[in-house]
């Protein structure tokens, strides 16, 4: 007797998807993962000049990608995009990836300015970004903040990132706690050293290393995660290089 073949499940096809700080980087590596499974993918950036041109690559390619103009320290620029999100109809996931590192500088020689503008784009952007959002998302859906192994590290000259990183998985943490009941999985996504600018802004000597994982090798293990049934959920996902070190 022949097995009865059944058609592929297509857990993204017909979805929406927001990612925040996705002109580059692992923001872009996803956004692009997502958008290639099917979805309907927002590509957001602080600088619509560097989005459009991933969305219109996107497009080219025959997929359906989108460009917005966001500003995840503005309460005013997030609650315009996710207004402009409503009349899509639905949103499936957020990625809250937007994120600033600064120079290492010990505790006594950070700028006070440098300080708030690490926070409000780690930490209070993915607040607003999430509180704007929720309202859009029902049962089914995901949300996936990019954390960094600096939410676990305690790295000296990086107060205000590590800082910043350490209230997120806080939030992130509790976060999940609430929105079980609504069915509404949260994945912190933990990633060690990647191949990103990120580095340049903090320890450009090290930036490039070729110790160090790929944007696309997070991605892939971030759609993994997501691709899950429904009614299951990677609440945490760590990946660092195979090297251990850069």
């Amino acid at each position: 007797m022949v097995a009865e073949t059944r058609p592929l499940a297509q857990p993204f096809l017909g979805k929406v998807a927001v990612v925040t700080g996705a002109s580059r980087g692992i923001g872009q590596a996803i956004a692009s993962a997502l958008a290639r499974l099917g979805c309907t993918t927002v590509i957001t950036s602080r600088s619509l000049a560097a989005a459009r041109p991933v969305a219109e690559g996107l497009r080219e390619a025959g997929l359906h990608a989108k460009s917005a103009e966001l500003d995840v320290t503005s309460e005013a620029s997030v609650r315009e995009l996710f207004h402009t999100i409503k009349k899509l109809g639905r949103l499936d996931i957020l990625i809250n990836n937007a994120g600033v590192a600064h120079k290492l500088a010990p505790v006594q020689e950070l700028d006070p300015k440098v300080w708030r503008d690490i926070l409000d784009t780690n930490f209070t952007g993915l607040f607003l970004c999430t509180h704007y959002a929720l309202p859009l998302m029902s049962a089914g859906g995901a949300i996936v903040n990019n954390l960094s192994v600096a939410s676990y590290g305690t790295f000296p000259g990086h107060s205000g990132y590590n800082t910043s990183k350490w209230g997120a998985l806080g939030f992130t943490n509790t976060l999940r706690e609430e929105l079980r009941p609504r069915r509404i999985r949260v994945i912190a996504l933990v990633p060690g050293p990647t191949d990103t600018d990120i580095w340049e802004q903090f320890m450009p000597e090290a930036a490039h290393s070729s110790k160090m994982m790929s944007p696309e090798s997070v991605a892939q293990a971030v759609v993994d995660c997501l691709a899950l049934p429904e009614n299951a959920v990677v609440e945490e996902l760590r990946m660092r290089p195979i090297t251990g070190t850069i």
